[in-house]
């Protein structure tokens, strides 16, 4: 992206792209659109070019909308809910309310609820992802990342981005879904952030996949409440808010948001993560000898990839952010992805630096909306880059072919890494599928 110029009355100059400041009195006009192919090509180049020449600053595309580049206004709007609402409102039409085009998917709780109703949600999510109940899943999620692995071990190629659903497979076994699907709900949600919106691949996803999905999950929705098993929807149908249970919509809008992060963010750190680390082979072999690193090194992965790069909110009521005037019905896009790129916060930001310590990124977001999957985004990051390291530690991504996800706006990832490895053995008995008993 072009560097922002401008001249002594504050109007871009940039001759090709030439915009003015609106009669209403907003901050500068710029061309910018996260979700256009020219911001895909490089995120981080085009956050950049905002943050150091207006780090707020005014987008007409998508019907306009304001945003926040750098650390200092991301950290205050995402801490202010009541002005900057994460709700579902009549501005910038219908949809889901933390993305900007909203996307036609199901309501949302608890991302889509701001305080004080906030707090009852996060109360029934937090003891199913804080780290007591991560830990229970260890057996889980390993079992998965060998299975994956044991299919390809032995051939000594394979696609890595197959190797990378194991959050998928592992969110729809947790939650109690029917393990058969767990591809077609990795596509649609997949699809409904990282597909170009309006593409043939975008509306399969919302016109079929989701549709099917929706029925299939609430069937499985009613079937708990009527027989309930050891999962996290039987947890979820009954749990109690306002001293009443809650409804069967309310526990899919539940489950849809742990879908949705638990397909999408997993997935998109380590794609970026395991093909950083083939063209870094210093640091592949430090983390390979000392799996311990590891910790650390996922939290500047975390920083450095920020898989989900931004999220929405709606401004609730007339404020000035930085010096631009913002009026009630705005959109705003908060971008963790460029304020964990900022210099005022972070040493060379633009290098990864495994050892850096402390590493107060935005990459699960602030505030209140902080995401409850961290913990378990962050185990199972850990369990496939152990495995990759140790099992197919020589692996050589072939960078011609790789293939990344088409848009970039939400998630940054690949969709494809082929590659090649010296071949290994299967851990897991021959035939095994299913989840080891833990």
């Amino acid at each position: 992206m072009a560097a922002i110029e401008y001249n002594h009355d504050h109007v871009i100059v940039n001759p090709r792209k030439a915009l003015t400041v609106t009669e209403t009195g907003r901050c500068p006009v710029v061309h910018f659109d996260h979700n256009s192919d020219e911001h895909s090509a490089d995120p981080a180049g085009s956050y950049r070019a905002l943050r150091e020449q207006t780090p707020v600053a005014w987008s007409e595309a998508h019907g306009g909308y304001w945003v926040l580049s750098d650390y200092r206004a991301v950290f205050e709007a995402a801490r202010n809910d009541q002005t900057f609402s994460s709700e579902r409102t009549e501005y910038g039409g219908d949809g889901l309310a933390v993305v900007i085009p909203k996307t036609p998917v199901a309501f949302h709780i608890p991302i889509e609820v701001d305080p004080p109703e906030f707090r009852k949600w996060r109360k029934i999510i937090n003891p199913i992802t804080a780290p007591a109940a991560v830990a229970r899943m260890e057996g889980l999620v390993r079992h998965y990342v060998t299975w994956f692995i044991d299919e390809i071990i032995e051939a000594g190629q394979c696609d890595m981005a197959d190797v990378i659903g194991v959050p998928s497979i592992v969110t729809v076994d947790w939650l109690g879904l029917n393990v058969d699907d767990w591809k077609r709900y990795a596509f649609a949600h997949h699809a409904a952030l990282a597909a170009v919106p309006g593409s043939d691949i975008w509306k399969h996803a919302m016109e079929v996949d989701f549709p099917y999905l929706d029925g299939v999950t609430r069937e499985v929705i009613a079937a708990r409440r009527a027989d309930p098993q050891d999962d996290v929807i039987s947890y979820l149908v009954k749990a109690e808010v306002d001293d009443r249970v809650v409804t069967d919509d309310e526990v899919y809008a539940m489950v849809d948001l742990l879908l949705a992060g638990g397909v999408g963010t997993t997935a998109s750190l380590v794609s970026n993560t395991v093909v950083w680390l083939y063209q870094h082979q210093d640091v592949r072999a430090e983390l390979a000898g000392d799996l311990s690193l590891l910790d650390k090194a996922i939290e500047e992965f975390l920083r450095f990839f920020s898989p989900t790069q931004a999220l929405a909110r709606t401004v609730m009521e007339d404020t000035d952010m930085l010096g631009c005037p913002m009026q009630k019905g705005d959109r705003a896009l908060l971008s963790w992805a460029s304020a964990n790129r900022d210099p005022s916060q972070f040493e060379n930001p633009d290098e990864i630096d495994i050892h850096r310590w402390p590493n107060r990124h935005t990459a699960f977001g602030l505030g209140v909306h902080r995401c409850a999957g961290s913990n378990l985004g962050r185990f199972m990051a850990k369990e496939l880059l152990g495995q990759i390291l140790t099992r197919m530690g020589d692996y050589v991504v072939d960078v011609d072919a790789l293939e990344a996800y088409p848009h970039q706006g939400t998630n940054t990832g690949w969709q494809h890494i082929p590659a090649t490895f010296t071949p290994g053995e299967r851990l897991l008995p021959p035939g095994a599928t299913a989840p080891a008993s833990c």
